[in-house]
């Protein structure tokens, strides 16, 4: 496959015993690092014949930022931990304000595409931070979600899935697609 003009997202750990950072403004461009932690962000480019190869350096933030993220991702959803009690019922808010929540385990939860009266067995893939992700994304972007939630723009045919579910299989995608778990970022074809 000839992928010359395609963009790509590489970044690497530093070695800082031999590496040196060898990309300048014009070559790379800093991508939002909301999604991905805070601290952390894509290094975005074009791929030219002469950039086969090419990384670009994390700086010691960035590097600390990718080892939080990582161990993040490995807190898997449990029901018994507080906390987690806490986020589940704060998604729960958000997502229904007017409507009082009658238990963790609860019918209700289907309104919002969970697979069944407990959402907890559906966090398997994606873990505590798939939680953490649609609270930050029903905090920061509500008309988006609550539009995403309710179905209200398309043919409701065309947008029936599962909403909880996919906001889980989101993360769970976004952790495979960039290797987050394997400790170095690949490249990822756009």
């Amino acid at each position: 496959m000839d992928d010359r003009g395609a963009s790509f997202v590489a970044v690497r750990r530093p070695n800082p015993h031999t590496d040196t950072c060898n990309s300048n403004s014009a070559e790379a461009v800093a991508g939002s690092a909301a999604w991905l932690g805070r601290g952390l962000s894509c290094v975005c480019a074009q791929r030219r014949d002469s950039d086969a190869g090419s990384f670009f350096d994390l700086t010691l933030a960035q590097e600390e930022c990718l080892e939080r993220l990582q161990r993040r991702i490995e807190v898997p959803y449990d029901g018994s931990i507080v906390e987690h009690q806490e986020a589940l019922k704060a998604l729960w808010k958000v997502a229904f304000p007017e409507e009082e929540l009658r238990g963790l385990i609860s019918e209700q939860w289907k309104e919002m595409g969970w697979q069944g009266k407990d959402p907890s067995t559906d966090f398997r893939g994606g873990g505590f931070i798939s939680l953490e992700n649609f609270l930050f994304f029903a905090r920061n972007f509500p008309k988006s979600f609550q539009d995403l939630l309710w179905k209200r723009e398309g043919d409701r045919s065309v947008w029936e899935y599962p909403f909880a579910v996919a906001g889980v299989n989101i993360t769970f995608m976004l952790v495979q697609m960039l290797d987050l778990e394997a400790g170095l970022l690949h490249f990822l074809l756009l």
